[in-house]
Formats: structure tokens, sequence, C-alpha cells
């Protein structure tokens, strides 16, 4: 069955991706048949005079690259001899020296902060080569390029600061296309049509002005940091890549981070939960301690399991780098790491104001105000604020939760500019872990019958939480030139957790009917993080090789104050007919301790240019830990250091501009506590993956697309000692493998899509313990997700739209033993819009036909069901 799954999915991709002959001969006989088609067209509506000459048409089509790129044209190609940059009282004019502007047709389309104009039937035509590039020419412009894309197409992109810049479109016969570029824009709006204007006393002509894609904007990333820590193309990335928008989170009304991670076919091993995520990427769990908030360390769970929240209010987006990223980031899951990349001030006034009701219970209502204090909008602010309260399908359970996100940056020259964010956040809900249900009675059958899948089985008066947490940091960016940069942050954050109580199951008697629980006190405690990095880059060539260079060095701290936690017994209750409120018992176990680690870590990465079309990216990283605990009564103190070198490897070819094919080698290192018999502190645990893929470009760059196969495998697991089983050995191994397909981006006007495609073959390949072969926890071996949304972009219903999305998650183990099974499952979801103007309105369902699944597991008594039918409404002004 899996083969032929896997044959299934594998036969169209291959036929996209490399049949490139069998692509020609269905396109050669398509032109064909389109000329002839035109050439009846022609004798039947144009003068016989008028009519082309046999001999002035374009030979077909021969090869698969034009159908990449866009169809083929038979309009006299433009030569663009020249790219010249003005300084205006409004920003900057772009000026494409041509003397044909007036054939040139650009196409507008944003992406993020990119604004990108498509020019069909032009080609570059530089004396210094066919590549224009001008890093921030203005304050709010970060880079403008222009580059052909194919041999019948210019593009230039202009990429903002802060948000997409708007375009003023006019052609001057005396010099050329022009673009009026400024730093003004909205979040959430494209550059409106203005009347061109003349520039330079100049008598200029009005061109007309096509915009593409839709006013809540594309799903399409095209570039990231995540990946190299560089501004860099995901073409021109040799592993992994996939991105999330803020577009995608409003759409579908997501609350959580795994909520958005699921439309990357990414599973949790969890009940849905409020406080803290650990999802499973390429069958290894990427804990929320792993995670990253721009580009910084964010750990604020690990050692006592406190876990913390990720709100989604100010995020504008998440990045997730699939497989080991330890040269980057340092200590990490050999599965991958993701980025939570917060929303900055915008230049241009905006104000939204959003009011959200649900099931459950739900009331949720946000702010987001932002532009310029100054008037020479060197000063801009961004404050992002919501409130949340709301039930849950689960009985007596709730959740409430404020949240405020101030940001200031300031700009004082083109070349220097200072960030300064902020965060606070205070909730209280009813459980501190997720407690979910005996796998006899949902998932296994039960002599008692099933259990009701809303059933609570902590106690709700004693089950009660309450943490506050922030973040304070800065980001400093610095131009010393055109070819090398400095960049410096440092982030501040703390959480800190009252007294705190919750009643845990521990396991299901042999009447299948009763669970025996016991009741967790944690004293006050407090974490805090401190995390900074220092990074230059440098672009410069030596001979004809062209480098980009990254030099850093970050340290990481997190210091675990004294905290207590304190064991004991509590009654258990009976699954079927539960009763609360019953009294603690005796005290069986308490400990008290403070901890503190450090991470010092220092990295390179030169991304070489060998051709224009041939890209190398190498890099390390040295990475030094040392960790201490402190215990009381009695006392004692452990002390461990590690250190661990990660490299990575990686070639990107462009046989052709709108395709990269890719491979690479990287490796990866997660500390491990404790020491083994004979007293030596363990080794970290090493990550390695071999991957190769194909990323393209589709649609005239609307649609981007990934195919990768990998082989990642993590060795030096701990496992029991067979000569002394008190103790553990680092013999352990697993091992997956597997492909992935992505795609995201525009159909057309409008029309937007995500969707995603992993198969995974993740086992254990060494251990004392578990069988040889056994599948890994929680990782189905075949996922998909697709979300798709239709606006009507003009007309009468203009702004009325839908979107639906499917979601599919195969079986999967629920423990290494593979004990049982956690059965597939298909969730649907779906949501009407209407969007016009400054107002939006929206209806979310989510699990529309009320499907029973469960999303994960800890243990055999302890799996989490997914959340039934919702429905959510949403009300949103801009101004």
């Amino acid at each position: 069955m899996k083969k032929t799954i896997l044959r299934f999915c594998l036969i169209p991709i291959a036929s996209v991706f490399l049949d490139s002959s069998a692509i020609a001969s269905v396109v050669k006989t398509n032109v064909q048949q389109t000329l002839v088609n035109k050439l009846k067209a022609s004798f039947s509506q144009a003068p016989l005079s008028e009519v082309s000459q046999l001999d002035e048409l374009k030979r077909p089509i021969t090869n698969a690259a034009p159908l990449l790129v866009q169809e083929s044209n038979t309009a006299t190609v433009v030569q663009v001899t020249g790219v010249r940059i003005n300084q205006t009282n409004k920003g900057i004019e772009v000026i494409l020296e041509t003397s044909q502007s007036t054939a040139l047709k650009p196409e507008i389309k944003r992406t993020g902060n990119q604004l990108t104009a498509d020019i069909p039937n032009a080609q570059l035509r530089l004396a210094s080569g066919n590549t224009f590039r001008q890093s921030k020419p203005v304050a709010g412009i970060t880079e403008i390029t222009v580059t052909n894309t194919d041999q019948n197409s210019i593009q230039l992109t202009v990429t903002g600061s802060a948000g997409v810049p708007t375009l003023e479109l006019f052609d001057s016969p005396n010099e050329g296309l022009v673009f009026g570029l400024s730093a003004t824009t909205a979040t959430g709006q494209l550059p409106t049509q203005t009347t061109p204007k003349p520039a330079n006393g100049s008598n200029q002509e009005p061109i007309e002005l096509v915009v593409t894609g839709t006013p809540e904007g594309s799903y399409r990333v095209p570039r990231t940091s995540i990946g190299t820590r560089t501004d860099t193309s995901i073409k021109d990335i040799p592993q992994t890549v996939q991105s999330v928008p803020r577009q995608v989170i409003e759409d579908q009304a997501d609350k959580r981070v795994g909520d958005v991670l699921r439309n990357l076919g990414i599973g949790q091993n969890q009940e849905p939960s409020r406080l803290g995520e650990t999802v499973i990427i390429r069958g290894f769990d990427v804990q929320a301690s792993n995670s990253l908030r721009d580009g910084l360390r964010d750990n604020l769970t690990s050692l006592i399991g406190t876990p913390f929240q990720n709100d989604l209010a100010n995020i504008e987006r998440i990045d997730v780098l699939k497989g080991p990223a330890s040269v980057l980031f340092g200590n990490g899951s050999p599965g991958g790491v993701y980025n939570l990349i917060t929303k900055q001030p915008l230049s241009t006034p905006y104000y939204s104001i959003e009011g959200n009701v649900g099931s459950y219970s739900l009331y949720k209502s946000s702010i987001d105000f932002s532009g310029p204090v100054t008037a020479d909008k060197k000063l801009l602010y961004r404050f992002n604020a919501d409130y949340e309260n709301s039930g849950s399908f689960i009985n007596n359970a709730y959740y409430e939760r404020a949240f405020v996100a101030p940001v200031i940056s300031w700009q004082p020259s083109r070349d220097t500019k200072l960030t300064i964010s902020g965060e606070y956040l205070y909730s209280r809900q009813s459980e501190f872990f997720p407690i979910g249900l005996p796998a006899k009675g949902t998932i296994l059958p039960n002599p008692n019958g099933q259990i009701p899948p809303n059933q609570y089985l902590g106690d709700p008066t004693q089950d009660k939480v309450k943490v506050t947490q922030g973040r304070a940091g800065y980001k400093f960016e610095h131009n010393f030139s055109d070819k090398w940069s400095l960049y410096n942050s440092f982030s501040y954050a703390f959480l800190d957790r009252p007294y705190t109580t919750n009643v845990t199951p521990t396991s299901l008697q042999a009447d299948n009917r009763t669970v025996n629980r016991f009741d967790q006190i944690w004293g006050p405690t407090t974490i805090s993080n401190l995390s900074q990095d220092t990074h230059v880059v440098g672009k410069f060539k030596t001979g004809s090789l062209e480098h980009q260079l990254l030099l850093g060095v970050d340290w990481y701290q997190r210091i675990v104050s004294p905290y207590s936690f304190t064991a004991r017994t509590f009654s258990a209750i009976d699954i079927y007919n539960p009763v609360y409120g019953q009294t603690p018992g005796n005290i069986f176990a308490s400990r008290k301790q403070k901890q503190r680690l450090d991470d010092l870590g220092i990295y390179f990465q030169d991304q070489l240019a060998l051709a224009p079309n041939l890209k190398l990216v190498l890099g390390g990283r040295g990475d030094f830990v040392d960790q201490k605990t402190v215990n009381f009564n009695p006392t004692s103190v452990s002390a461990q250091s590690n250190s661990a070198f990660s490299p990575r490897l990686g070639i990107v070819y462009q046989p052709i501009p709108p395709v990269s094919l890719y491979a690479s080698y990287s490796r990866s290192f997660d500390q491990v506590v404790g020491t083994s018999a004979n007293g030596n502190a363990f080794e970290p645990t090493r990550g390695t993956q071999y991957e190769v893929g194909v990323k393209t470009d589709l649609l005239n760059n609307k649609l981007s697309a990934t195919l990768a196969l990998y082989q990642l495998t993590q060795s030096n697991i701990t496992t029991t000692d067979p000569n002394d089983p008190t103790f553990s050995i680092q013999v352990g191994e697993q091992r997956s493998r597997g492909v992935e397909l992505f795609f995201t981006g525009e159909l057309a006007p409008g029309w937007n899509i995500i969707a995603a495609y992993n198969y995974t073959d993740a086992r254990v390949t060494r251990d004392n313990v578990y069988k040889v072969g056994s599948l890994l926890a929680n990782t189905p071996e075949n996922s998909a997700s697709l979300w798709t949304t239709y606006i009507i972009p003009k007309g009468k219903l203009q702004g009325f739209g839908g979107g639906v999305g499917v979601f599919y998650f195969g079986d999967r183990q629920g423990d290494l033993t593979n004990t049982y099974t956690l059965p597939s499952y298909v969730r649907t979801d779906a949501a009407l819009y209407y969007r016009r103007n400054k107002f939006q309105a929206s209806l979310n369902f989510k699990n529309l036909f009320d499907v029973l699944y469960y999303e994960g597991a800890f243990n055999i008594n302890r799996v989490f069901r997914g959340e039934p039918f919702e429905v959510e409404a949403s009300l949103k002004w801009q101004f």
C-alpha cells in the first residue's frame, strides 16, 4: 500500500519536473494550433495588408522552458539599455531607459513587503551585465533589482523595509518607462492606481497600470532569512524552506502555531493547548523551546516543562527550515526550526479594529495601529493588542488572556536603523498540561463503552494556572557601504508562574473505567532568557567568484529561579461518571532546585556565485554549552559542558531562471543532560541529513513549488544500559526518509492556494529497548493539506469570496513500542468572506463535518482529541 501511494504521488510530480520532452511535444502541438487560429482570425478581422506573412511567424516551442516562464509572444522585444535611479520629493524614480517605452505593459503585484513588476516583451542590455541591483536607495526601501527572467521578460523587484512601496507609473518619451516609488503603504492594501503625473517637467503620457492579485495579498513568500541569516531568495537556499504568511493566518482565523503549521502537513503530538505546542517535523519533535522569534532563540519551556504561549496577534508570518539548523541557530532538534516573524512599523498611518465571536463562548477583540511619529517619517511605531476569553469542547476547561506588543523604529539615515520592541501577556486557564483520555475507550475497545470525548479527568476545583510573560529587545542595522552591513539583536524574555496545582491521570485500573491520579503542586517560578546575536554581511569578489560572507557570534542564557515541585496522592476518578472536588492526600515526592544554561556560538557562511546559475553555500558553527543545576534538600550541584561543530554544504544549479536544482549536507546537535554508569557526561545527540530537491516558480512567478527528497538520521540517543538498567548508554539511532511537495501562491487574480504533501518513513534503527524497525511515535507515513481561497476581484460582487481546506493525516503509532495506533483522519474547514474597501467580514467553520479524530498521544493513558465542529465570526475595520 505504501509503495502504491508513493508511486501514485510521484508520477504526476515527475511528469511536471522531469519529462520535459513530453511537455515540449504537447506545447508544440498547442502552439501550432494557436498559430492556425490566429491566422484565421487575422484574415477575418484585418485588411490583407496587415496579415502576417508565414516567414514572419515564430517557430513553435520545442522545449519546456517557455512554459515555465510565460506564453510565447510574437511582439517585438524592446531593448532596455540602462537603469537609473533619481531622488524625488516623494521618494525615488526608477527609470528603464528605452526609446520604445510605450510598448511596455508592466503587470504589478505585491507579496509581503515586496512590489514586483513583470514586463513582457523586454530585455535588459546593460553594459555592466544583465542584472541591476541597488541596496537602500532611500529610507523605507531596502533593495531594488532589475533582471531578465527569461528571453522575453524583465522583472523589477522593490523591497520595502516596513511595507510594500506605493507606485506611480508613467512613460517618458525622452527617458523611458518611469516607476515613481515611495515607502508609503498600509498592511493588507495593494498599491492604488493613481493618475500618472509628469516628472522632471517632461510631457509624459499615461500608460495602463495592470495590478494583479487581491486586496488580501498573495500566499507566496519569495525571500526569507531563516535558511541563511541573510535576505535570500528561497530558490537559492539548498534546503527546504516553507513559509505561511499573515494572510493565511487571517483567512483561517488561526490562534495557535500548530494551526498555522498544519498547512505544511505538520502534525502535533499533544492536545491543542493554549500553553505551548510540540510539533513533529520529519518524524522528530520540534518543541516550542526550539522556536525562534525574529531570528533569536526564544525558550521559556525546557528544564521544568513550564509551557509558554505564542500569541499570533503580532505575527506577520511563520518560516520553517526543515532538517538540521544548528549551523545557524545552535542547539536544537534535527527535525528543523520555525521562526515567528513579528509585525514591524509602517510609514503610512494604518489602523485596524477587529472583533470575533464563536463556539464555546469565544469572545476576542484586537487592534493594530501603526504609522509615523514624526513628519519626516524617521520615527515609526506599531501597537498590537488583543483580548480573548473562551470555554472549550472539554468539560470544565476555560481560557483567558490579554496581550500587548508595542514597537518603535528609528531610522536617522538611509544606512542606520534601530528597532525597539516589547510584549506583555497575561493568561489564566484550567489545565497546566494537556490531560487527554485513555486509549481504551477512545481509539481502542473498552468493555464499558466509548468514553465521552469531552470528558475532563482533572479536577476543576484544583486545576488553576496563571502565567505572566514578557519580552523586550532591539535590533540595530547599519550599512557601512553598499557591500558591508552590521546587524546586532538582543532579546530579554521572562515567564512568571505563581503557585499552581494540577491533577494528572497516570494509569487505567483493571476495571477499565477507573483512572489513577496524582496532584502536582508547583511553587512560584521565574524563567528568564537573554539572547544576543551580532553578525556582519559582506559582498565582494575574488576573481570571477561572487561572495556573500556571513560572520557572527551569538550568546544565549536561560535561568530558572529556585522552584519547588511537590507530588501528592489524589483520589481515582470514574471516567464514565466523574465526581470532582476530592481532597488531596499525602505528599510522596518533592524537589527544589535552580538551573542555568549558557550557550556561546561562533558561525560563518559563504554564499558563492560560481556562475550566474550556479551557487554554493558553505558554512559551519561551533557551540560551547554549559549547564548547571543546584538541588536543595539535600544540597547537591551538577554541572555539564559540551561542545559541538555543525557544518553545512549545499549547491544550487539553475538550468533556466525559474528552476533551481539543489543538494545539501547538514548536521545538528542537541544537548543531553546526564551521565553514564562510569560517570562520563553524555555527548549531544547528532543529526545528519542529506537532501536533494527542485524549486520552481510557475505562472509568471505567481506560484512557487518545491519537491524534496531527504534522509535524516539522529544518533547518540540514550537507551537502557544492559549492564546496569538504572543507567543509560548512547547507542540509540533513529532514521527518517521522505518525500515532500509544497505549493503556494496565486493561481489567478483573487485565487490563492497553499498545499503540501509529506511521505515520511521514520523508524528506530538501533536500540536496546525498542525493536529495530519500529515506527516513530505520532508520525504519519502520509500527510497532506490543501487550503485555497477565492475573492472576487471586480464587478458587482467584488469582495465576496470563500475558502476551503482539507487536512489529511494517516495512521500514527502512539508510542515507540508500536502497541496502539492513532487512526487516520480527514478534517475539512471552510470560510465565507466579504472584503470591500475598509470593511471585512468573515465566517469560519472548523472541522465542518464534525469528524471525531485524535491529534496525538503522550502515552497509552493519554491520547488527545482534535477540535470538533466550531464556528467563528469576525468583523474588521481598517482606516
